[in-house]
């Protein structure tokens, strides 16, 4: 399984990629972002994400992924400049109330989605550093969490509840494959959702979407819209869909079609047959990367391709749990489908670094591995 996890992976990922162009085609000209004079502005920009995300891939996969272990500082501190900058008048750009892009046009970047990758290097570096310091309340817990505090400090005061609960889970995911102890993890998942709670309070409208959440008929019509349609979207689209371009529910009824409902218009469109194949092709990524992780030579590569392939199979949970009404809705793309560079680049150089570390892990047993057996325990991976 593992010599063909490489396989598995890149095919599932292109496939993604593929689906969310064509349907970025078809859904992009009713965005609200689309001009009378380009149509198919997204979609353009989209293709200049898709080839420069190949070349970071490219590059990812050609470079010694411990090269990443040797600038987790630098990487951490320009993360968290660049977060910062996001709360800077003239640079950081406000959409919708929120605070997540720097730059202008076409060269604006979503520092959240760099701090993806900067989070679990820290993380596969401390643990990597100190591999046996599980039940150390400091250095197996309080550093650490200290230290990532600070980055999903800044994004959740973005207001990017969506993308903090991502990094909290990946984080909590981080802690317990190298062994932190339960007591820790339990006290700070109480933290967490208390910490959770209070955002609400702090950020109204997002309490509004949990109550449209617990009941979506009664607020159908307000807060509970974008789900109520995305809803009937994906149940008016059958087995095999209306047809790609035949939706109806993107013209001018669906906000955030090309972005954050995008699953929704593929149910739509293409039918239940490829909303499966969709949930099966993130599945996929993560059985491969878990292997990946389990092959890897050194316990920095395991941690790190655990926690890459962690960050992009959650935040496709969440994606499509808030678009099937599962979830309230936090506002989260799906990864490597829905439109958005910062997402698509970072995705991909994630992909890049995971080929790497099958590279050079293929037919080893992984000092991952080996540790695990000198401990003589299970491994929680």
């Amino acid at each position: 399984m593992h010599r063909k996890s490489l396989i598995l992976l890149l095919s599932s990922v292109s496939f993604l990629i593929i689906v969310g162009l064509v349907m970025l085609i078809s859904t992009s000209i009713f965005s609200a972002h689309a001009s009378a004079s380009d149509g198919y502005r997204e979609v353009k920009r989209q293709g200049i994400s898709i080839l420069l995300g190949v070349g970071v891939c490219w590059g990812a996969a050609a470079m010694d992924y411990r090269f990443w272990k040797r600038m987790v500082w630098p990487i951490f501190t320009v993360t968290c400049i660049l977060l910062l900058l996001c709360y800077l008048p003239g640079i950081g750009k406000e959409i919708n109330g929120e605070r997540r892009w720097i730059g202008a046009g076409f060269l604006q970047i979503q520092p959240s989605e760099l701090a993806k990758i900067s989070v679990v290097v820290f993380l596969a570096y401390w643990f990597s550093r100190h591999p046996d310091c599980g039940s150390n309340f400091l250095r197996g817990f309080t550093y650490p969490v200290g230290i990532v505090a600070l980055p999903l400090g800044l994004i959740l005061f973005e207001v990017d509840i969506g993308t903090t609960v991502v990094l909290s889970v990946t984080t909590f995911l981080l802690l317990y494959i190298a062994g932190t102890d339960w007591k820790y993890l339990t006290g700070m998942t109480l933290t967490g959702f208390a910490g959770f709670l209070g955002m609400l309070s702090y950020a109204p409208d997002r309490m509004t979407r949990v109550m449209a959440f617990l009941d979506p008929e009664k607020y159908r019509l307000g807060a509970g819209f974008q789900q109520w349609i995305s809803l009937m979207a994906i149940g008016s689209g059958g087995m095999t869909g209306r047809g790609v371009g035949e939706g109806r529910l993107k013209m001018l009824y669906m906000p955030f079609a090309h972005t954050d409902f995008i699953f929704s218009m593929i149910g739509e469109e293409m039918g239940l047959i490829t909303t499966i194949l969709v949930v099966l092709a993130f599945i996929t990524i993560a059985v491969s990367g878990f292997y990946i992780a389990f092959h890897a030579p050194d316990r920095f590569g395991t941690l790190m391709a655990v926690g890459l392939v962690g960050f992009i199979c959650f935040q496709a949970f969440v994606n499509i749990a808030v678009t099937t009404s599962i979830l309230p809705n936090k506002g989260i793309t799906l990864p490597f489908v829905s439109y958005g560079g910062s997402s698509l680049v970072m995705g991909l150089l994630a992909v890049g670094i995971l080929i790497n570390i099958f590279r050079q892990g293929r037919g080893e047993e992984g000092e991952a591995r080996e540790w695990f057996k000198r401990k003589r325990v299970t491994p929680r991976l």
